[in-house]
């Protein structure tokens, strides 16, 4: 198990992430270690990672086009009237700030599906807050990844109807009968499992003061915050953002959601003519990092399943089917491993739910314990992995004034607060169910 291609690549990426070197470069290293590994030599790598990078174009775009968006808010008044209100709800209570926080990003999920694309516009402004309350940013980082995760995991609306389809429909393709009302009676336990990590990170863990230097704001734009006002510039703005809501919801589309947006904005004035460029300019500079990670582990996820590595590590698992306990344990790690690598819970289920069905009903587990199962095979990995939206998204605001690293800040924080309860609640409700 110890040299096979997937575990060796993804220990190098953690590796090379932990020791600082930029998680762009360490993946990129990572896919040709898994290519070489595997068999398939440097060229026929590197030709895999640039055509598997085709996976996540639509991510890519619509990350750029909502960050485009996202610096038109942040260059109206509707941030600071936001953050007004959120200073004078929180005023010094640091842990109630972290789970408003967590509370407030659960609707880029469900209720308004936004996904990341609500963290550039709304942390950055919050960072002086955050460094007057001597706010951990841990705990910050910690409170965001539970919001952008636990309510898909949990419910089937938003991103969370799209996760639960295809948990439905792998599990019926590979022999397990189940629907959608079965999905959201179990994967529940996969959200309070989360719940219990967060709780952990903001009330133990990093609940300490910690100091950071107040460098992202100034003292004027500081005070401005007392008295928040609202413009005409403002409301064309928000109803850009409304037009962009609904059309993505209507067609289903972010990128054309995204577009639909900055039009209506451009027409109703909240963006000048001669600012067009400057918006764009700065949407990319938020999320164009992000978007090219997404591309590269996209890219990094294909180089992994040509080399066969993924079957092989999954077929392991099947030698240890002596026992539910052990069985199921060594099910979720594997699905730790691959979604590390790939950075995304809903590529990881297709791969693993055509071997752990079978798998799962010969060893005697039960339809719900093996929704349970997959279900959290899938998304372990999610938080903590350098090349998850999970971990990049709220690291694109921690970092806004330098202070904040995505690795031990970041992915260490959520990886330690959400996989090990996942692992833990996933074992025993797979054996309980």
């Amino acid at each position: 198990m110890l040299t096979n291609p997937v575990v060796v690549s993804i220990l190098v990426m953690g590796a090379l992430c932990l020791a600082r070197l930029n998680v762009l470069l360490a993946i990129l290293i990572s896919a040709l270690v898994a290519g070489v590994l595997g068999g398939l030599g440097i060229e026929k790598s590197i030709s895999l990672l640039i055509s598997g990078m085709a996976g996540n174009l639509e991510t890519a775009l619509s990350y750029i086009l909502l960050g485009a968006l996202a610096s038109a808010i942040a260059q109206t008044n509707l941030t600071m009237i936001l953050i007004h209100y959120i200073a004078k709800f929180v005023q010094n209570r640091r842990l109630m700030f972290c789970l408003s926080l967590a509370f407030f990003a659960c609707f880029s999920q469900n209720l308004i599906p936004v996904h990341i694309a609500f963290i550039p516009i709304l942390i950055p402004p919050l960072l002086p807050l955050m460094n007057r309350l001597k706010i951990d940013r841990r705990a910050v980082a910690c409170a965001l990844t539970f919001g952008l995760k636990a309510p898909y995991v949990s419910f089937g609306a938003g991103f969370g109807l799209i996760f639960h389809t295809i948990l439905r429909d792998q599990l019926n393709q590979n022999g397990v009968r189940v629907n959608l009302d079965d999905i959201a009676s179990v994967m529940w336990i996969g959200g309070a499992c989360m719940l219990l990590g967060l709780l952990f990170g903001i009330f133990v863990f990093y609940r300490k003061p910690r100091e950071y230097q107040n460098t992202y704001l100034s003292q004027e734009t500081m005070e401005s915050l007392e008295k928040p006002k609202i413009c005409q510039k403002d409301i064309a703005v928000l109803l850009g953002a409304v037009v962009a809501f609904v059309v993505q919801l209507w067609l289903k589309s972010l990128p054309l959601g995204g577009l639909c947006g900055l039009i209506v904005m451009i027409i109703l004035g909240g963006i000048k003519w001669n600012e067009i460029d400057s918006v764009m300019e700065d949407g990319f500079k938020m999320m164009a990092f992000i978007a090219f990670v997404m591309l590269v582990a996209a890219g990094f996820g294909a180089v992994l399943k040509e080399t066969g590595a993924i079957t092989t590590l999954v077929d392991y698992v099947a030698t240890f089917s002596n026992g539910k306990m052990l069985s199921a344990f060594m099910m979720l790690l594997v699905g730790l491993f691959i979604t590390l690598g790939i950075g995304t819970s809903f590529g990881t289920i297709p791969i693993i739910a055509a071997i752990y069905c079978p798998l799962a009903l010969t060893l005697g587990f039960s339809p719900a314990a093996i929704i349970l199962l997959v279900g959290i095979a899938g998304a372990l990995g999610d938080a903590g992995s350098p090349a998850s939206d999970s971990t990049l998204g709220p690291t694109a605001g921690l970092n806004m004034d330098k202070q904040h690293n995505h690795i031990w800040d970041t992915c260490v924080p959520t990886f330690l607060m959400y996989n090990i309860p996942l692992i833990i609640g996933g074992t025993i409700g797979a054996i309980l169910l």
